[in-house]
């Protein structure tokens, strides 16, 4: 594809693209539902915080999910199953307030909706009011249609998720791939149709085969976004963490790190230390008389 020579069609199409775009207004679900008319892939990063928020707001990140992975990189849990409603709501406020113009989605944590659809609205409807959230997200296909539904009838935008979900890891016993096999494939393609007809403007698909992945996507009219699921997803997104190389150990196989930003945070704690040991911090130019 050449960009020597652009439409007046084209530069509008490009001005209204999710990253890259100029708008400097928030991104709605209406922009998410047109970037898939477009064919527009788009980049979605977790956040828990105002400060790392802001640096993803600036840098074009158009969607900023505040996930119950929180647990496991901020909180220290041991699982996103901790988590808690004021846990989510206290931090999604704080990434609301660092950001202009990244559609914020607060994350549903469990135990938040399970228990049927007026629980989840009430806790959604809390998320929105009182964290200023864009939407939220909530896990589950078919078992969790009527919630969404109720949700999407309140005017809170629903974005849905399926394939593994994390909060379901008691169930699962672990973190396996899901989808794999006929059986599995359908219940999958069930669970995505399931949410879509529920009026989810999204939906995560996350460690499933690429191929299914793919074919879920061909046949939703509403984004695919995935993680572990292959390059055909409308969106892809990852907990930033991961991404920036902060997380100890060892990373999901669909993690690519773009940066060692743990190795870099820890030697500059070194050599502060170092230079306060050895009173080489504070300098003159530090000092005050």
């Amino acid at each position: 594809m050449t960009h020597a020579l652009k439409s007046p069609d084209s530069s509008r199409a490009n001005s209204k693209a999710l990253y890259g775009g100029t708008s400097s207004r928030r991104i709605t679900v209406r922009d998410i539902a047109a970037a898939k008319e477009r064919g527009e892939k788009w980049p979605m990063l977790t956040a828990y915080d105002a400060m790392t928020a802001s640096v993803f707001d600036e840098a074009g990140i158009p969607v900023l999910l505040v996930g119950d992975s929180m647990g496991n990189c901020h909180l220290g849990y041991e699982s996103t199953v901790p988590v808690t409603m004021d846990e989510i709501t206290l931090l999604s406020a704080a990434v609301v307030r660092g950001t202009k113009r990244a559609l914020i989605v607060g994350d549903l944590p469990f135990g938040s909706y399970q228990e049927g659809a007026v629980q989840a609205l009430r806790n959604a409807t809390r998320l929105v009011k009182e964290a200023g959230v864009g939407a939220v997200k909530l896990e589950g296909g078919e078992r969790s249609a009527h919630q969404i539904e109720l949700l999407v009838q309140a005017g809170i935008p629903v974005m849905a998720h399926v394939g593994l979900t994390p909060q379901s890891v008691n169930a699962y016993g672990g973190y396996p791939v899901q989808g794999r096999g006929e059986e599995a494939a359908q219940q999958l393609l069930r669970d995505a149709k399931a949410v879509q007809d529920a009026g989810a403007f999204a939906v995560v698909l996350e460690l499933v085969p690429a191929e299914l992945a793919a074919e879920v996507t061909r046949i939703l009219h509403i984004p695919t976004v995935g993680i572990g699921a292959g390059v055909e997803c409308d969106a892809q997104v990852l907990v930033w963490t991961d991404m920036a190389g902060m997380t100890a150990g060892r990373v999901p196989r669909f993690v690519k790190q773009y940066a060692q930003l743990r190795e870099a945070l820890g030697g500059a704690a070194k050599a502060f230390a170092e230079d306060v040991v050895g009173a080489a911090y504070p300098a003159e130019e530090h000092s005050f008389h």
